[in-house]
């Protein structure tokens, strides 16, 4: 499964990791102002905001797992089967198929406000990207520097949630992961006190002992409320290097590692990492055989271009021997 977030020092910073048993060919690309999006049902558009993203570009189409725009919204699509529902054709509204989301809300909109405009007349068609590509269970986290929301396609139509924790996991829906936080509210970095009884002699046995009682199994709910109390509670510098050292570092605490976690068809793991400084158009990220940060920024790319710049991710482990 997965973990997407966001983070403010300085700079606004917004990730995920991607947990899956398999991985495609993931690309960091960058989609300039003019290549031309042709959508299903809402026709083409032949200029937008500039895309940096991790993609799996199939037939020239970059198919976005999360992207930041050059105005700084960014946004990710996380597994959510069971729940996602998506829709037949409307003609009262704006279909969208989903692999076609992340395009649609990031090519128009500088900011969350908009994006929620955009979603007040959309649905989520129930359209694949071809017979080999079905279409995959997703909800999704937008967000800018003030605010989320995450969008969620169920049998009951499109629900939007104000987001005030910055993380998104699997499911359940939203609406419960955030129920679920309630019962963490006791929860603290500070070392425990004795609440248990007054008549009970407790005493603090172990340094470390912040934060006793965060889950640590990878389920879903679990990540969501590990990685929550991370986020909020993690300080930082202000410079980039920084900034996004502890972004990775909060990931990390809900980080996959191979075998610990079965699924059918294999082991899920955290096949990539990344954070994107929504501010400056910088895409980082790691993978699970390379530990190194590595970043390409969409400002170094002919944004006014309109053939997709493709980068390879780096796999190869460098280790640094110092004697």
């Amino acid at each position: 499964m997965c973990t997407a977030a966001t983070y403010k020092t300085k700079d606004h910073y917004f990730g995920r990791t991607l947990d899956y048993e398999f991985a495609y060919n993931q690309t960091v690309t960058v989609t300039p102002r003019n290549y031309p999006f042709i959508f299903r049902k809402m026709g083409d558009m032949p200029s937008h905001y500039a895309i940096i993203g991790m993609a799996f570009v199939q037939e020239n189409y970059p198919l976005y797992y999360d992207a930041t725009n050059e105005r700084g919204l960014s946004m990710a699509g996380l597994n959510f089967p069971g729940n996602a529902d998506y829709k037949s054709e409307d003609p009262g509204k704006d279909n969208v198929a989903p692999f076609e989301f992340i395009p649609w809300i990031l090519g128009q909109c500088a900011t969350v406000s908009e994006a929620r405009e955009k979603l007040s007349c959309m649905s989520l068609l129930n359209e694949n990207f071809s017979e080999q590509l079905p279409l995959s269970p997703l909800h999704w986290m937008i967000s800018d520097r003030d605010e989320s929301i995450v969008v969620e396609s169920v049998k009951d139509g499109l629900k939007i949630y104000d987001n005030p924790v910055g993380v998104m996991t699997n499911n359940p829906t939203f609406d419960f992961q955030m129920l679920n936080l309630s019962n963490y509210m006791g929860l603290t970095r500070e070392e425990p006190t004795n609440r248990f009884s007054p008549d009970t002699p407790l005493e603090i046995y172990s340094r470390g002992m912040g934060g006793f009682g965060l889950p640590g199994d990878l389920s879903s709910a679990s990540r969501f409320v590990k990685a929550a109390f991370t986020k909020l509670n993690s300080i930082s510098g202000d410079s980039e290097i920084e900034s996004v050292n502890q972004f990775f570092h909060i990931l990390g605490s809900v980080e996959q590692q191979r075998g610990c976690c079965k699924v059918e068809g294999g082991f899920e793991y955290t096949i990539y990492s990344s954070c994107c400084n929504t501010d400056k158009g910088i895409y980082y990220y790691t993978t699970y055989e390379n530990s190194q940060i590595n970043g390409v920024d969409m400002h170094r790319e002919k944004l006014d271009g309109s053939e997709l710049a493709i980068y390879p991710l780096a796999k190869c482990e460098e280790i640094n021997i110092l004697n």
